[in-house]
């Protein structure tokens, strides 16, 4: 059931949705492609010995309001993913499949309907005690398109590249932080606190 605030705006109620872990990742190469892991121990700055671990980052292309190399809070600590968006994207570039690793994903979750569309400051409350709030979504880059394209043997990876961010807007999952710290297992479930949402329109 919708509301409409005095302005009219309106304003669609808080929601509850589950799912649950499917795999896990963690990236401990020295760059941002993953490997398959047993469990995920978060800290409030992120993944233990991940490549994208720490309290703050350097900024770069998605932040063009800043220098690039500006130090400033790390709101990207996870990458998230869900298996039946990742099938989509590779259907849509034409790949027998795409594999979750490849683009540095940290979580695949079933069972969330349109995990990308997961607005900011949704809560992802897992089994095992942790939380996680999402910042938002993950924008496709093409350093993400050239590594599909050089682990899938693409006849040419520049072109790969920018299929995968013009095919994966959307679908490309959603990044978070660590609220509440602990460790993830896999086929944990995972309970969804989507909050009010609106659209601002001043």
């Amino acid at each position: 059931m919708t509301d409409l605030f005095s302005t009219g705006t309106e304003i669609l109620p808080a929601r509850k949705l589950s799912g649950r872990v499917s795999s896990l990742f963690e990236a401990r190469s020295g760059d941002f492609v993953t490997a398959p892991a047993g469990e995920l121990t978060v800290t409030f700055d992120g993944i233990v010995g991940d490549f994208h671990a720490g309290s703050t980052r350097k900024s770069g292309g998605r932040e063009p309001w800043y220098p690039r190399g500006t130090e400033m809070r790390n709101e990207r600590q996870l990458s998230i993913l869900a298996p039946d968006e990742l099938v989509q994207v590779a259907r849509g570039m034409g790949l027998a499949e795409l594999r979750a690793e490849w683009i540095g994903a940290n979580m695949l979750i079933d069972g969330v309907p349109s995990l990308s569309l997961l607005p900011p400051r949704t809560l992802l409350f897992f089994e095992g005690g942790v939380t996680l709030k999402v910042d938002g979504q993950n924008a496709p880059c093409k350093v993400a398109g050239r590594s599909i394209g050089e682990h899938a043997g693409t006849a040419d990876p520049v072109t790969t590249a920018l299929d995968f961010v013009r095919i994966s807007r959307r679908l490309r999952g959603i990044v978070a932080w660590v609220e509440k710290p602990g460790t993830i297992r896999g086929g944990e479930k995972v309970d969804v606190r989507v909050p009010e949402q609106w659209i601002y329109q001043p």
